[in-house]
């Protein structure tokens, strides 16, 4: 390797280096060609006047001196020369700094801790879940074109199943079909001459009522006190009669629907109230949604809800001590199929999309319910509120008996799943006339159902703990 000593340019002889070469010129070079050398102001240069600020030529390559060069004319100004190496000179060696090890330890210690933590979650939570052994009770992919009777129940009331919903649920085809190998809930509008004249729907004269309540079975229109009958249709169907489960697991891809007002679900109910009315026996939502596009303050179709309803009497439900949602990435849950799915056992329940990593809700059944429900002593009327599950001895109580599926499209409702007074909202849930207002702005939220508003459900799987 060459290194080159610069001289530098000026006008002392030290500049210049010496050499017997003798391709050197014998004349020196005129003074006002020399680097440094000044040239008096308004003096033009003439030819063949060398520029000092020309790139050099080289006059003479290798050799043992190295390179030398020289300018037009024979001045030579610039010689290179070998640096000779000092005997015994070694180059400067650096000691290591024992600190510098840490540098890579620790991180590398961080991301093996990072990696053992998540294996041990997921091991609490879903590795050990394999060692269950699971037996399929349904798996039903509606290839067959029709509903199996002897699994599903389709449901015809008008009362709005306790939230004074605005659908009626029937089996017309036009709201529960099967369409290439896919289950359809479509909510449509109800028959304007029922709502516009003064008329009765009695399901349990017909015989079609599927519900022992009078207030699910018969409903009227009054156009002097601006009552109606329910001014949607929709579907809701069930496994009551032939699917259900006592621990396991409950599995429903479906594409759920997009439009205002809709209320889709996936839940379970029990088969027996062994515990007492709704919600002393306990009900497991495996996912609720609304319609309504994103900009909707509660959530609408980019956010999903799973729940435990629990409590001694409808008051007192504490489902927001077992509550979570879950909000979709970039997207919304209706714009593409998703699996919701649910895992049960005596020791806990938690609720997924799609993954069972992809958790909505975990419960675990550590200790009993009514301790965490921090109910009244008694009602508004006096009436004592007692601990409905704790002779059984297990703190799993109420979710510890056989449940089935319920899979439908609600619409509206005034139980404050909607927020008055918000979004647009059309109508007031303590109005005597909320169904009638619903049905007179059905011009704003109809049309926001027509290219996505029906639940689309690919399969349904079932499995009971062996």
């Amino acid at each position: 390797m060459h290194k080159f000593a610069v001289a530098d340019h000026s006008r002392s002889n030290s500049t210049f280096s010496t050499n017997t070469n003798t391709n050197r010129s014998p004349h020196p070079p005129p003074s006002s060609s020399l680097p440094g050398t000044p040239r008096t102001p308004g003096t033009p240069r003439g030819p063949g006047t060398p520029n000092p600020f020309s790139t050099p030529t080289p006059s003479i390559w290798g050799g043992a001196s190295g390179y030398q060069y020289s300018e037009p004319g024979g001045g030579k100004y610039f010689r290179s020369r070998r640096i000779k190496k000092v005997e015994g000179q070694e180059p400067p060696k650096f000691k290591k700094d024992p600190k510098e090890k840490f540098l890579w330890i620790i991180p590398l210690t961080g991301v093996l801790v990072g990696l053992a933590i998540t294996g041990i979650l997921i091991y609490l939570k879903v590795g050990r879940l394999s060692s269950f052994q699971y037996c399929p009770i349904l798996d039903d992919n509606f290839s067959s074109g029709q509903l199996n009777p002897n699994i599903w129940q389709t449901e015809n009331e008008v009362g709005g199943y306790g939230n004074l919903q605005f659908e009626q649920t029937t089996g017309d085809p036009e709201n529960l079909f099967i369409k290439d190998g896919q289950l359809y809930i479509k909510p449509t509008l109800q028959d304007e001459t029922l709502i516009t004249t003064n008329n009765i729907i009695n399901l349990t004269a017909s015989g079609l009522c599927t519900s022992d309540l009078w207030s699910n079975c018969v409903a009227s229109t009054n156009t002097t006190n601006g009552t109606i009958i329910p001014p949607v249709k929709s579907a809701r169907i069930n496994t009551r009669m032939g699917a259900t489960i006592k621990y396991g697991r409950v599995e429903v891809k479906a594409k759920i629907p997009k439009g205002d007002w809709l209320w889709p679900a996936i839940w379970l109910m029990p088969v027996d109230s062994v515990y007492g009315a709704w919600p002393a026996s306990g009900e497991i939502d495996i996912m609720e949604s609304r319609g309504n596009n994103h900009t909707y303050n509660l959530g609408g179709n980019n956010m999903v809800s799973s729940a435990l309803h629990w409590g001694p009497d409808p008051t007192n439900d504490a489902y927001l001590r077992t509550h979570n949602f879950k909000n979709a990435l970039h997207s919304e849950y209706g714009d593409g199929f998703h699996t919701f799915g649910l895992e049960w056992t005596e020791k806990y329940l938690f609720t997924y999309i799609d993954s069972r990593l992809l958790q909505v809700m975990y419960n675990t059944f550590s200790k009993p319910f009514w301790p965490q429900g921090g109910f009244p002593f008694a009602t508004e009327n006096g009436t004592r509120l007692v601990d409905p599950w704790s002779q059984t001895g297990r703190p799993q109580t109420p979710f510890d008996q056989d449940f089935y599926l319920i899979i439908n499209v609600a619409v509206g409702g005034q139980n404050g799943w909607f927020l008055d007074g918000a979004d647009g909202k059309p109508w007031i849930d303590a109005s005597a006339t909320a169904r009638n207002d619903f049905w007179n702005a059905r011009d704003r939220w109809y049309p926001t159902w027509e290219k996505n508003g029906q639940m689309i459900v690919d399969s349904v799987k079932m499995w009971q703990k062996c």
